[in-house]
């Protein structure tokens, strides 16, 4: 676990165990836990961190989470196309127990499959669900089957070590496989080998702006196209542009990226690694941007391989940009949502060091940029300027609804080098021994009771 450790004026990291320690699975299981976790890669990753604490609740066994196929990406590489399956197995074995597959129950010298009953939790589902809906049908059953599994459990829950354990999962067990890593890892050396490079989160893509209700910047033939991916997706509601974009509902244009960062004080030697999909309306958005920051890189730019080819699709080419973006001096997301792509990055980049970041407050930006576009520019940079200091640079800061937790795990998962709780102290450094040995011992103990 990475710790921070506060000083007098400074502050740095030691990588040691978790942060806490708690006791190792129950050696008995209440039966088995399935989960299908839907969405795109970030909403999947917090589904999988929901679902070993709903293990971990239930003191059941988790059977390796299911990644929808036909979720977003339409990927059906799966958790093992991912993720490192047999890292994420250890790094969680003092936490819960995971199985690849059901195993066949013996009995009377027989095998028999075990069906897993299908229950629908509630969206944020309580623990209280989980101790008393879910666990009734998993002891009839022997196993359930949770589907679909985003946003399933609540995410404020007043039991700091369980919140510890989202962020083990989150930050420690869900490591990329190892050619996502390796690309990764060649896509930072290459920009690093010029600098430090900031990364943006472009969000202005199809899906994105169809949710919004954010039409009249475009063509009458656009406009068709996201209102019918609007109806098609999403719940009918009364969108009106000006009323959405006065208290910031809207994306921000490329070009308002790029006066913002001018705002700053970036200039156009500044080099940036942009992680977006396909921008809607296409260059006509990215020329302005273009214009102000020419040394714009992408993943397909930067390591222009074969190997990129056959191993940046889908899930995995968001995979590699999270890896860049998560490593970048800093990092910049244009319009933050529940468990997406860019809550997820904050969080991780908080959690490894409080790593800058720059959040532009779109609701307070409105109205400036309304003036600008009817011609009032006077002050246009200061005014930018004024909004942005009071913004959030990546530091630590009090959670507030609606923030997740997954973007802002501050206080739960850093523990202190002098709290008088013994719950929020650092771990000794030799943790993992600590911990083994307990293992160990419970085996030993299971051993002798059944001689």
């Amino acid at each position: 676990m990475l710790i921070l450790v506060v000083g007098s004026h400074r502050r740095h990291l030691e990588l040691i165990g978790p942060v806490s320690i708690c006791s190792s699975p129950p050696t008995e299981t209440n039966g088995y836990l399935r989960v299908r976790c839907n969405g795109g890669l970030n909403q999947q990753r917090s589904a999988i961190s929901n679902a070993v604490l709903a293990a971990r609740i239930m003191n059941a066994t988790l059977v390796l989470p299911e990644l929808d196929a036909n979720s977003f990406w339409h990927d059906d590489s799966g958790f093992y196309g991912i993720y490192d399956v047999e890292h994420f197995i250890k790094t969680l074995r003092y936490d819960v127990k995971i199985v690849e597959i059901i195993p066949e129950n013996q009995k009377n010298g027989k095998k028999k499959k075990i069906k897993a009953f299908p229950m629908r939790p509630p969206r944020d589902a309580p623990i209280s669900w989980y101790t008393t809906d879910a666990l009734k049908k998993m002891k009839e059953h022997g196993a359930i089957y949770l589907t679909p599994f985003s946003h399933r459990l609540a995410e404020e829950i007043d039991n700091p070590e369980y919140q510890r354990l989202r962020c083990r999962v989150n930050y420690h067990a869900l490591r990329f496989k190892p050619h996502i890593m390796k690309l990764s890892q060649s896509i930072v050396d290459k920009l690093r080998a010029q600098g430090p490079y900031m990364s943006i989160h472009l969000r202005f893509e199809m899906d994105m702006l169809a949710f919004a209700g954010c039409f009249d910047i475009f063509t009458p033939k656009e406009q068709k196209i996201l209102k019918k991916y609007r109806e098609e997706n999403f719940a009918p509601k009364r969108l009106v542009y000006n009323e959405r974009r006065a208290i910031g509902k809207c994306p921000l244009t490329p070009e308002e990226v790029g006066l913002i960062l001018r705002a700053l004080g970036f200039d156009n030697s500044t080099r940036i690694y942009l992680a977006a999909g396909d921008l809607f309306g296409g260059e006509r958005f990215m020329n302005p941007f273009r214009s102000l920051f020419p040394r714009l890189e992408n993943h397909s730019s930067v390591e222009n391989s074969e190997e990129l080819a056959q191993n940046a699709r889908g899930l995995a080419g968001s995979a590699v940009d999270y890896m860049v973006c998560l490593l970048s001096d800093i990092f910049m997301p244009t319009y933050d949502g529940p468990s997406n792509f860019a809550n997820n990055l904050l969080g991780h980049r908080l959690y490894y060091g409080f790593r800058t970041t720059i959040r532009p407050d779109r609701k307070a930006l409105a109205p400036i940029f309304i003036d600008r576009e009817n011609g009032r520019t006077a002050g246009f940079e200061e005014a930018i300027r004024k909004v942005m200091l009071t913004t959030n640079f990546g530091e630590p800061h009090k959670r507030i609804s609606p923030e997740s937790f997954y973007t802002n795990s501050w206080p739960e998962c850093f523990c202190q080098t002098a709290a008088k709780n013994p719950a929020d102290r650092c771990p000794p450094n030799d943790i993992l021994n600590i911990l083994d040995n307990g293992l160990q011992k419970e085996a030993t103990e299971q051993t002798n009771s059944t001689i």
